[in-house]
């Protein structure tokens, strides 16, 4: 495997640090020091060789994240006058492609570009500001070319995957909680075949255990089911007994993915049979719009900065859509994205005997 990279805030002792293995995309360690102890709270094996023979654990997925079905013919897709065909592939049944196919992005080696030269997908003004975080180690873009016809996405795709610490901002001496900084990861993609058009879902298959650093001390501490969850989400997508969409929404009032109306707030309350594993589609109405989801060419001019504000937001001027938290670690992450929604996986496959850092997303 291509050595880790290493990211860190500039501290003494830093408060938060990455291990970024290249295969994959796969953050295989996510340390915070608080309260003179160190925390891993990601989940996977304690050695990186081992991602090898686990998939999606921690990894990028795509070309396309979660299920598609299967079909005999290709899917027709068209936009802005120019029509491809595509034909995802299957692996987790006969009928449903997972995470982009056979061999993803999860499977495929991405390149650290250690210069910002030779960056392409992001402006210069976004470089400048993300020069000096590289100076700092504190980021890193990462690169790889998906190409024609890869697990039957059509199109050669340039993809360029930013991961970046943040300091914590502004005064905490009078704050009951101490924000130990923050991680961004941009995804950016584009097509460098002007006659093809793809489908394209990225996102991260990272899994959480804020308790796992206290397993010496804390009886069922590889379990998430005492973690409290909040997704700020009135509906999830109905599935099929494959997993597949319907196309239909259920409402989360009542049931068990009401998370907000546990009496506890913890996970384990109302555990449904089999654990979670389910698309919430956020309250909110759209994404935040100095964030877009979609970026026309022409917009991007040498002047233009979508990382910036990224880099400088206050902790308390985001409105998290989802929170987990551990009152036994004391440790709450906040989550905040320009995407429509999130899938909840509890890690219902873990299989104990393999070494891993257990629990649960």
């Amino acid at each position: 495997m291509t050595e880790p990279v290493f990211l860190a805030l500039p501290s003494l002792t830093p408060s938060l640090a990455l291990e970024v293995l290249p295969r994959g995309l796969t953050i295989h360690r996510l340390y915070v020091q608080a309260d003179g102890r160190t925390h891993d709270l990601v989940i996977g094996p304690e050695d990186p060789k081992d991602h090898l023979n686990q998939k999606y654990t921690n990894t990028i997925v795509g070309r396309y994240a979660n299920r598609i079905p299967t079909d005999s013919q290709p899917y027709i897709i068209s936009r802005n006058k120019i029509t491809s065909a595509f034909t995802p592939q299957p692996n987790e049944s006969p009928s449903v492609s997972l995470h982009g196919g056979k061999s993803g992005f999860d499977s495929r080696d991405f390149e650290p570009l250690l210069d910002l030269g030779a960056v392409r997908l992001f402006t210069n003004k976004e470089k400048a500001s993300i020069a000096e975080k590289y100076d700092n180690g504190a980021a890193m873009i990462f690169r790889r070319v998906s190409e024609d016809g890869e697990e039957g996405f059509p199109g050669k795709l340039l993809l360029e995957v930013l991961v970046a610490l943040v300091e914590p901002h502004g005064p905490q001496i009078e704050k009951l909680e101490l924000s130990l900084g923050s991680i961004v990861i941009v995804y950016r993609a584009k097509l460098l075949d002007e006659n093809k058009v793809t489908p394209i879902n990225l996102t991260q298959h990272w899994g959480f255990n804020l308790d796992a650093s206290l397993k010496d001390e804390v009886p069922d501490s590889l379990s998430v089911k005492e973690h409290k969850l909040s997704i700020k989400a009135d509906h999830t997508i109905s599935l099929t007994e494959t997993g597949l969409s319907t196309g239909a929404l259920s409402p989360v009032k009542g049931t068990h993915h009401a998370h907000g109306e546990k009496e506890t707030g913890k996970i384990g309350e109302k555990w449904p049979e089999g654990g979670y594993d389910h698309f919430y589609l956020f309250s909110r109405p759209s994404p935040p719009s100095t964030q877009p989801t979609r970026i026309p060419a022409s917009q991007l001019t040498p002047d233009t900065s979508f990382v910036e504000e990224l880099f400088t937001k206050e902790p308390e001027s985001v409105d998290p859509v989802v929170e987990l938290a551990s009152d036994r670690s004391g440790i709450r992450l906040s989550f905040d994205t320009n995407q429509s929604g999130v899938q909840f996986y509890t890690n219902n496959l873990t299989n104990p005997s393999k070494g891993e850092r257990l629990g649960g997303w």
